[in-house]
């Protein structure tokens, strides 16, 4: 039943083929079959599920107007608010915390009929390259479970993949929903910031971080996209629900760029992957142009407004608790510790200097093409990336280059799984469009999802195809 997509599972839903309690029923069957190997959930909430899939039941029977999401299972990342439903924030700190009501995005599921069937996996504070914590984890790959699911949506990437789970909400800082999506092999958008409001951050106006989709199918994410999005007056940036459905641009201008002229290094199994991905795009949606926005100074002003404001978040709580606290952690946010009011306004004026160029430079192309990670899976016990393509990084967040630097201007980006090829591990395109045009990436996705740019079920592991 699972290995439909969500989309499918609606309207199977809809005409009475099956109830939202057996879709139910049957999600939380693959979650005790396959999370004991995989470790995609720190908490289930198999009672609550189950009740809510019969009071849909039962609105139904009623006539009541399904929501979009009628009866599917959704995960929802364990730094996320669910009203009486545990969320960790993966820390020893908050393991028995509950909240007394749902972030937004969750509200919203939930009025459009999703059914929260519990917290995926997540480093401490969603800070780490590995998805495990003090608590669980980690969460290793379906395709190869010696290796790591991503940081730091590994749990929703994996539950998605698997169909544990129709649908899982992630959050995104530098890469955390785009790098589990590629090495999971799964459909995760990171839209314009605003896209998906979010009126409890303290810091309103900030855009660096934003809320994301994993999905099985382009129609999905579109689905999950469109009961997320929209306006909320208490959040500053907030923007209207994007129009999901225009047709691309004729003649479609596409741009690809393995590094963004050079700004970071990458391993040469991505850069031989790339290259393999770009020509079966080309062959379907048209020449790439290789050119690149000029990103100079971009690696340094993200780590540096990065680090700013994981310090004013959780400096108090590490200097309380560092001894609580993972490393990764502790690392992540003591490098804002020293950071002053000059520094931040200077990265702050190179963030500006970049957006403009990027504004100006998909005033001449549609999409950018690019890798969704520098490097491809690897193995849990390496814990963290410190070298790429045979570089040593200046740091333990320098591999994520490709994907902090849009997440530095904000521009939406979709993570695509590359067509498979036989014993590669999954491998994904970033498609990067100008802020708010999320309907040329999805129309884009879609052209290229029929030609083999799709959700493959994990092989080796009957128990994946249902």
């Amino acid at each position: 039943m699972n290995q439909d997509d969500a989309s499918a599972t609606v309207a199977r839903i809809a005409n009475g083929e099956i109830s939202a309690r057996a879709a139910t029923k049957a999600s939380l069957a693959r979650i005790a079959t396959l999370d004991p190997g995989l470790n995609a959930f720190v908490t289930v909430d198999a009672a609550a599920a189950l009740e809510t899939a019969e009071q849909l039941d039962l609105a139904r029977a009623r006539g009541d107007a399904p929501g979009p999401l009628h009866g599917l299972s959704v995960a929802i990342k364990d730094v996320t608010a669910t009203k009486g439903l545990r969320t960790t924030q993966g820390s020893t700190l908050f393991a028995t915390h509950v909240p007394e009501h749902d972030a937004l995005s969750v509200a919203r599921l939930r009025r459009a009929g999703a059914i929260i069937i519990g917290k995926t996996n997540t480093p401490e504070f969603a800070f780490g390259a590995i998805c495990e914590n003090r608590l669980c984890g980690p969460t290793r790959n379906p395709w190869d479970p010696s290796r790591t699911s991503g940081g730091s949506s590994g749990g929703s990437a994996v539950a998605v993949a698997t169909g544990m789970v129709h649908l899982a909400q992630g959050t995104d800082f530098g890469g955390s929903v785009r790098m589990p999506a590629s090495f999971c092999g799964v459909f995760g958008l990171r839209p314009t910031p605003g896209t998906i409001p979010e009126p409890e951050r303290a810091l309103g106006w900030s855009q660096l971080a934003t809320q994301g989709i994993f999905a099985r199918s382009v129609r999905d994410t579109g689905l999950m996209l469109s009961v997320l999005a929209g306006r909320d007056a208490l959040d500053p940036v907030s923007r209207d629900c994007p129009s999901l459905d225009r047709a691309l641009p004729a003649p479609l201008r596409l741009a690809s760029s393995l590094d963004l002229g050079g700004a970071f290094p990458v391993d040469e199994e991505v850069a031989e992957a790339f290259r393999t991905a770009r020509r079966a795009l080309e062959a379907v949606a048209g020449a790439t142009t290789e050119t690149a926005p000029d990103m100079q100074g971009g690696v340094a002003a993200f780590k540096t407004l990065r680090a700013a404001e994981s310090w004013f978040r959780s400096g108090a709580l590490v200097e309380k608790h560092a001894n609580e606290l993972s490393p990764s952690f502790v690392w992540n946010v003591r490098q804002g510790r020293d950071i002053t009011a000059a520094d931040y306004l200077s990265a702050e004026a190179a963030r500006t200097r970049i957006w403009r160029a990027c504004i100006r430079f998909f005033q001449h192309f549609d999409v950018l093409v690019m890798p969704s990670c520098a490097v491809l899976p690897f193995a849990n016990a390496q814990k963290e990336v410190l070298e790429v393509g045979g570089q040593k990084l200046e740091s333990i967040i320098d591999y994520l280059a490709c994907t902090f630097l849009i997440s530095l201007v904000g521009f939406p980006a979709l993570s695509i799984p590359a067509p498979r090829l036989r014993d590669a591990l999954p491998f994904g395109l970033q498609l990067i469009a100008a802020p708010g045009r999320e309907d040329v990436l999805l129309a884009l996705a879609r052209r290229l999802e029929v030609a083999g740019f799709c959700h493959v079920w994990p092989d080796g592991k009957e128990a994946f195809h249902g």
